[in-house]
């Protein structure tokens, strides 16, 4: 086109009129839509499915899958062996402390007194001498853990206690109660005098040698064996065993018990 003149220019810059403002940015685009809603469906969905199954109710069991004999830990030993031990949850597995070792034996001194009324005779080994003199009869005396010993005892006495002994003898004269032996093995008693009961109680082995004045002493024995009443004979001893084999039978009125028959 025709060129414009300078004079035209100027007019046109002075005006201001035919100049118009610069158009505005434009406008900014809509957000990016997320992945809530997407995430949000998919959760519903799979709680529907889930109730869907529970409501299933008795055909719930129709997707499980058959499990034979042979698949079972509980019929199949083999199965067990090869898996790794089940910790029981009820017990607790923690390491026990180590049990402590048994102390020693306590090696205890050896008595024989006179204790108020009663004689202790007590931890004796190996003593074949011992001897009890002047004695009373409200006296007693009690014999405890002695082992290869043998003990006389001069005298009257009320009642002698022989408890846990072995190898172990006891000569005495007189007793006007009872002679009891208790928990002890291999026990020899001699009968000088007179008494008038000898009790035997839980012994194995026991030979008790009467007096001609104590062949009216009565013998009581219970949970013992090989026990042994030697009667004096022509200067000698006969030995008679006690039976410890009994057979008892109803007679119409009461129970009766008989010592059996010791077969030889």
């Amino acid at each position: 086109g025709p060129v414009a003149s300078a004079m035209s220019m100027r007019s046109v810059l002075t005006s201001g009129s035919c100049l118009s403002p610069p158009p505005p940015p434009p406008p900014p685009g809509p957000p990016p839509t997320l992945d809530t809603e997407t995430a949000k469906d998919e959760g519903t969905a799979s709680r529907s499915a889930l109730f869907a199954q529970l409501n299933q109710g008795e055909a719930i069991t129709k997707g499980l899958r058959h499990v034979s004999d042979d698949q079972k830990t509980h019929k199949n030993p083999s199965l067990r062996a090869q898996g790794p031990p089940v910790r029981s949850p009820t017990k607790s597995h923690t390491p026990s402390p180590t049990s402590p070792k048994n102390s020693p034996q306590q090696n205890h001194a050896p008595v024989l007194e006179l204790e108020g009324k009663k004689w202790r005779v007590e931890y004796q080994e190996d003593k074949n001498d011992l001897v009890i003199n002047n004695t009373e009869l409200k006296q007693v005396a009690y014999i405890f853990k002695c082992n290869k010993s043998t003990l006389q005892i001069k005298g009257k006495i009320n009642s002698i206690t022989i408890d846990n002994c072995k190898k172990f003898g006891l000569v005495f004269d007189n007793v006007v109660g009872i002679v009891e032996v208790i928990n002890s093995r291999d026990i020899q008693i001699q009968v000088m005098g007179k008494v008038p009961t000898i009790s035997i109680n839980k012994t194995e082995g026991c030979h008790i040698y009467l007096s001609e004045e104590s062949l009216d002493c009565e013998i009581v024995s219970a949970k013992s064996s090989e026990m042994n009443i030697l009667i004096p004979q022509d200067g000698d001893y006969k030995e008679f065993p006690v039976p410890e084999q009994f057979k008892t039978a109803w007679d119409g009125s009461k129970l009766v018990t008989e010592p059996a028959e010791i077969v030889g």
